[in-house]
C-alpha cells in the first residue's frame, strides 16, 4: 500500500484479565471435509533444501533482516562457485522459474544441467531488483532479498529427470524452483496484431504508439500480442471496450514499469495471457509504477498474466465494479501485489499466485468509500516481506475464503482484519466479514514497533472499534512462530474488538499461544482444536492495562488450549519444539524468578524486567543467598551477562558467585564454580560469565556467597544467551 505501516510502541501491561475456558474444551471434534486452500497452479514447486546439493543449507530463521527469514519455508541453499543444487523434476516440463538471491550489487548466472548434461542456456541472476530500503516506514529494515528468474529449457523433461543449477562465480542462494509445461497459443481470428501497427517484437524499438493504435483499431474486439518482447516507454490510457491478449505469459512479454494508468473507463477491458515485466528497483510511493494504476472500468477482467518487477501489480481506484482478477502470477513487487483502494463493488480476486511482495500481497483499503461485496478466494500467497499476506482495512460485507498464505515476515500477519485507516475519509468494517477455509503456514511475525508478536490471523481495532460481525471459519494454522489468533487495538487506544466468532479451527505447533487477546471485547470459539502449543493456550492481557477485559466464550468442541498465561508483565516465549524467531534473544527476560530471600521491595523479578535501574537484593547479612529463573524450556546456554545499576553512586564491588543449572527445578548441578566477578560503574557495572559447551538447563541459579560492596546478593539484570 501507499502508506506508512507504523505501529504503536507499547510497554508491557501491568495487569490483565485472566479468563479460562470451560471444561467443554476437552471435547475433540473431527474436522469437516473441505476443498484444499490456495490456487490451482499450472506449475509444481520444489524447495531447494529438499533437493540434493553440494552447497550449504541456511535456516530455518525467523529474525527480521536475515536471508533465511524471507525464504520459502524459512530455508534455502547457498551456492558458491562450482557448487550446485539438483532438483528431481516433479512433472513433465519445458520451463522453470527459480527464486534466488545474490549479494547486494552483484549479478551473474547459473549454468543449467539436464540429467548431467550442461545445456547451452544459462539462468541470469541479479541483485538489481532486491535489497529495498523504506526508511520512512517505522520498523522496516532492508528487505526484499529474493528475486525470480525464468528459463525455457528448449527441451521437454519428464517426472524423475534431474535439473541442476551451478554457480559460475557469483554466490547464489537458491530458494525454490517452479516446473511447468508451457505452449504458445495461436492468434484469435479477427484480432488486430500490435505488429501490424508497427510494434517491434525484438524489444529494440519503442512499441508504445503501436499498442495505442492497435487498441484504437480493435474497439469491441481483440488486440493480439504475438510471441516476442515489446518495449513500452509510457503508460497506456483511454483503454476501454477491448481485449488485450497474448500467446501466453512465457511467450508474449511487454517490458514497461507503467502499463495502464487511467482514472476512468467505461469498462469491458479484458487483459489476458501475456507478461508485463517492469524495471522497478526501488519503492517510490509518489510514482505510479504499477501494472494497472486506477481503473479498468466495470465488467473487466485480468487473467493468465505474469506481472513482475513493478511497484504494485494492480492499484485499483474508481469504478471497477464486478472486476475479476484470476489465474495470474504477481511476483517481486516492491509494494502491494493488488490493492482495492476504495469504491470496489463485487470484485472477485481468485486463483492467483503471489510471491515476494514488499507490502500486503492482497489488500482492500476502504478509503473515500467502502469496498463492498468483494472477495479474495483461493489465492496462494508466499513470502510477503514487509506486511500481511491478505489485509482487509475497512469495508462492508467482505469475504476472504480458501486462501493459502505462508511465510509472512516483519510487520505482518497471514490475514489481517483491521480498522487501521492510514488516511481519511476511511470507512470502517461493517456488515459481515467472512474469513473461511484459509490455511496459514509459518505466518505471523515480531512487530518491532510494538516490540511484541503479531499472530497468524489478526483482528485489529487499530483506529476504531470493530462492530462488524467477523466470522472466522474452518481455519488451519500450522507452525506459526508466535500465536494463532490475535485480537488487538494496534494503535494503542484500547478500542474494542466485538462480534467475533471462531468456528472449526485446527492449530498445530504454534510457537506461543493459540489466542493472543490484547483488546477489550469478546469472541466465541467453537470446535477449535490445538496440538503442540508452545507456551499456553491463552494470553489475555488487554492494552492499555485497564481498558477492559476480553471475554472468550466457549461454544463447545474446543480442545488442547485450556491453559492461560498467568503473568501479564511478561510475554510468552516460543516453545522449544517451535520455531525460534530470535536465536540471539535474552532467554531470561520476563521469565519467572524466585530467590531464597529479598530485601524490602527489591524482589527477584526486578532482575529480569529489562530495567537496569531496578534490582534484586537478597536478605542482608545472610550469605549464601541464591536467585533462580525458569527459562521455560531447556536451552544450551553459553553466556550470562550480570548487571548492576549503571549509576556512579554504585561503587565498585566484587561478588562471589556460583552458577548452577537444572532441567527439572529439583536437582541442580554446578555449571561454573565459585568465582569473584568484578562490577565497576566505570566499565558499565557488568560482568560476563562464559558457560562451558554442552550446558543444558531450564532453571538457572546464581548462588552469591560474598559481596565486597554490600552484605547481600545484588543483580539489576541477569541475561542468558545461546551465543558464546
Amino acid at each position: 500500500m501507499h502508506r506508512s505501516t507504523a505501529g504503536h510502541v507499547r510497554r508491557m501491561p501491568a495487569i490483565g484479565a485472566v479468563v479460562a475456558l470451560a471444561a467443554g474444551m476437552l471435547v475433540a471434534v473431527a474436522p469437516t471435509a473441505r476443498a484444499a486452500s490456495g490456487a490451482t497452479l499450472p506449475f509444481t514447486s520444489v524447495e531447494a533444501e529438499s533437493a540434493s546439493t553440494t552447497g550449504t543449507k541456511i535456516g530455518p530463521d525467523y529474525t527480521q533482516g536475515t536471508l533465511a527469514s524471507e525464504a520459502s519455508g524459512r530455508q534455502a541453499v547457498r551456492l558458491t562457485s562450482g557448487q550446485r543444487v539438483e532438483f528431481t523434476v516433479p512433472r513433465a516440463s519445458n520451463a522453470v522459474n527459480v527464486a534466488y538471491s545474490v549479494p547486494d550489487g552483484q549479478s551473474g548466472s547459473l549454468d543449467v544441467y539436464v540429467n548431467g548434461t550442461r545445456i547451452a542456456r544459462t539462468l541470469p541472476v541479479t541483485s538489481k531488483y532486491s535489497y529495498i530500503d523504506t526508511g520512512w516506514i517505522p520498523g522496516a529494515k532492508t528487505h526484499h532479498f529474493f528475486d525470480d528468474a525464468r528459463l525455457l529449457l528448449g527441451q521437454n523433461v519428464q517426472a524423475g529427470d534431474r535439473i541442476a543449477f551451478e554457480s559460475t562465480g557469483t554466490q547464489v542462494t537458491v530458494d525454490v524452483a517452479d516446473f511447468e509445461q508451457v505452449a504458445a497459443a495461436a492468434q484469435p481470428a479477427g484480432s488486430v496484431s500490435v505488429v501490424s501497427k508497427g510494434a517491434d517484437p525484438s524489444g529494440n524499438g519503442d512499441s508504445t504508439q503501436a499498442f495505442r493504435d492497435a487498441i484504437a483499431a480493435a474497439q469491441g474486439g481483440v488486440v493480439w500480442i504475438p510471441p516476442g518482447d515489446y518495449r513500452i516507454t509510457s503508460s497506456l490510457g483511454g483503454v476501454q471496450n477491448v481485449t488485450l491478449q497474448g500467446a501466453g505469459s512465457w511467450y508474449s512479454v511487454v517490458h514497461t514499469s507503467r502499463f495502464i494508468d487511467q482514472s476512468s473507463s467505461s469498462g469491458g477491458v479484458h487483459i489476458k495471457d501475456f507478461a508485463v515485466i517492469g524495471e522497478v528497483t526501488e519503492r517510490v510511493d509518489s510514482s505510479p509504477d504499477n501494472f494497472v494504476n486506477g481503473t479498468l472500468g466495470p465488467g473487466s477482467s485480468v487473467s493468465g498474466m505474469w506481472i513482475q518487477h513493478m511497484k504494485v501489480g494492480l492499484w485499483l481506484m474508481g469504478n471497477n465494479d464486478n472486476l475479476v482478477v484470476e489465474n495470474n502470477r504477481i511476483l517481486d513487487t516492491t509494494a502491494d501485489g493488488l490493492n482495492l483502494n476504495g469504491t470496489a463493488k463485487g470484485v472477485r480476486v481468485s486463483n492467483n499466485f503471489l510471491r515476494n511482495q514488499g507490502d500486503d500481497a492482497l489488500a482492500m483499503w476502504s478509503l473515500y468509500s467502502p469496498d463492498t461485496n468483494s472477495s479474495f478466494e483461493n489465492n496462494t500467497v508466499s513470502q510477503p516481506n514487509l506486511a500481511n499476506g491478505i489485509a482487509i482495512y475497512g469495508g462492508t460485507d467482505i469475504a476472504v475464503k480458501n486462501n493459502l498464505i505462508s511465510d509472512t515476515n516483519a510487520l505482518g500477519s497471514g490475514i489481517a482484519i483491521s480498522n487501521q485507516k492510514f488516511l481519511d475519509p476511511f470507512h470502517p468494517l461493517s456488515g459481515t466479514i467472512t474469513v473461511d477455509g484459509n490455511t496459514l503456514v509459518r505466518a505471523g511475525a515480531m512487530n518491532p514497533n510494538w516490540n511484541h508478536p503479531m499472530g497468524a490471523l489478526r483482528v485489529d481495532s487499530y483506529d476504531s472499534a470493530i462492530n462488524a460481525t467477523v466470522d472466522i471459519n474452518n481455519t488451519t494454522i500450522t507452525d506459526s512462530p508466535y500465536s494463532a489468533f490475535e485480537f488487538v487495538s494496534g494503535g494503542g487506544q484500547g478500542y474494542p474488538v466485538r462480534n467475533v466468532n471462531v468456528t472449526g479451527a485446527t492449530v498445530r505447533n504454534t510457537g506461543t499461544v493459540v489466542v493472543q487477546a490484547e483488546a477489550q471485547g469478546a469472541a466465541a470459539f467453537r470446535n477449535v482444536t490445538a496440538t503442540q502449543v508452545g507456551a499456553a493456550g491463552i494470553y489475555n492481557c488487554p492494552y492499555p492495562a485497564n481498558s477492559g477485559s476480553f471475554a472468550l466464550t466457549d461454544g463447545g468442541g474446543n480442545s488442547g488450549w485450556s491453559s492461560t498465561w498467568s503473568d501479564c508483565s511478561t510475554w510468552p516465549q516460543p516453545g522449544q519444539a517451535s520455531p525460534d524467531p530470535d536465536p540471539n534473544r535474552n532467554l531470561a527476560k520476563g521469565r519467572p524468578a524466585t530467590a531464597t530471600g529479598s530485601q524490602d521491595v527489591y524482589t527477584p523479578g526486578k532482575a529480569v524486567d529489562a530495567d537496569t535501574n531496578s534490582y534484586w537484593e537478597s536478605t542482608n547479612n545472610a550469605f549464601p543467598q541464591s536467585w533462580t529463573v525458569d527459562l521455560g524450556s531447556s536451552y544450551a546456554v553459553r553466556r550470562l551477562v550480570l548487571k548492576l545499576p549503571p549509576s556512579p553512586a554504585w561503587g565498585a564491588r566484587t561478588q562471589t558467585i556460583t552458577v548452577l543449572g537444572s532441567t527439572d527445578g529439583s536437582n541442580y548441578s554446578t555449571v561454573a564454580g565459585s568465582q569473584g566477578y568484578r562490577f565497576d560503574p566505570a566499565t558499565g557495572n557488568t560482568a560476563t560469565v562464559t558457560l562451558p559447551g554442552g550446558t543444558s538447563l531450564r532453571y538457572l541459579r546464581l548462588s552469591v556467597s560474598a559481596n565486597t560492596g554490600w552484605p547481600a546478593g545484588q543483580f539489576s539484570e541477569v541475561e542468558a544467551y545461546l551465543t558464546p
